[in-house]
C-alpha cells in the first residue's frame, strides 16, 4: 500500500507530552481513537472521545494491568496486511476492525532504575504489551503507521495535512525508529537484570 489513510488509531502512552493536542488533531481528521487505562483517562479528562481497549476486546484489563492489549482483536487489527484480501476477509469474518495508526511509548523502566526501586518493583515497570504493539505495527508498516514517541507527532500531523495520507516512505522511517526504541528498551532491561 503506497498511501495510507488514517481512520482508526490505538494510543497507549506513558509519556503524555503533547498527547491531547495530537489526539485532538486525529479526531479533527475523523480518526476513531482506542486507548488503554491511563491514556484513556487522560483523553477523557480533556473531553476527547475515545473507546476503551476492553470495549474492543470484550475482556477487562487483568492482573493489575499486566494484560490489556494482548488480544487478537488488537493484534490482528494491527498485523493484518491490507493488501491481502485473505487478511481482510479474516478480519471481516471475525468482526475485527483494522488499525491504521499505533501510537505507543513504553513504561519508564529507566526511571525505575534511577529511583533505585526494589527488583520486584522494577520488574513491574517492564512493559510487555507496548513493545508487542510497537513491533507488530513496525513489522506491518506497509499497512500501519507506528508512532513510537511524542517527538514524531508534528511530523505525522504535517504529513496528514499535506497529503491526507501517510506515505510508505514515512511509515518505513517510523518503523525503523520503533525497532530502535524496543531494542534500546530491551538492552536496558538486559543490563539491569544481568548478575
Amino acid at each position: 500500500m503506497k498511501n495510507l489513510v488514517i481512520r482508526r488509531a490505538i494510543l497507549s502512552v506513558t509519556d503524555k507530552t503533547g498527547l491531547t493536542d495530537f489526539a485532538r488533531f486525529l479526531v479533527s481528521r475523523n480518526v476513531e481513537l482506542v486507548s488503554t487505562g491511563g491514556t484513556q483517562k487522560n483523553l477523557e479528562q480533556a473531553g476527547i472521545a475515545v473507546t476503551a481497549v476492553s470495549a474492543v476486546t470484550g475482556f477487562p484489563e487483568i492482573l493489575g494491568g499486566r494484560v490489556k492489549t494482548l488480544h487478537p482483536h488488537i493484534h490482528a487489527g494491527i498485523l493484518a496486511n491490507k493488501d491481502l484480501p485473505a487478511h481482510m476477509q479474516t478480519l471481516q469474518e471475525l468482526a475485527i476492525k483494522p488499525f491504521d495508526l499505533v501510537c505507543v511509548n513504553l513504561y519508564d523502566f529507566a526511571g525505575a532504575v534511577e529511583r533505585n526501586l526494589s527488583l520486584e518493583q522494577a520488574v513491574e515497570e517492564i512493559d510487555i504489551g507496548g513493545p508487542c504493539m510497537l513491533r507488530a505495527a513496525a513489522k506491518n508498516f506497509q499497512s500501519v503507521l507506528v508512532v513510537p514517541s511524542p517527538e514524531w507527532y508534528p511530523a505525522v500531523e504535517e504529513e496528514m495535512r499535506e497529503n491526507n495520507t501517510i506515505s510508505l516512505e514515512f511509515r518505513q522511517k517510523l518503523a525503523s525508529r520503533a525497532f530502535d526504541a524496543t531494542s534500546r528498551y530491551d538492552a536496558l532491561i538486559t543490563a539491569y537484570l544481568r548478575p
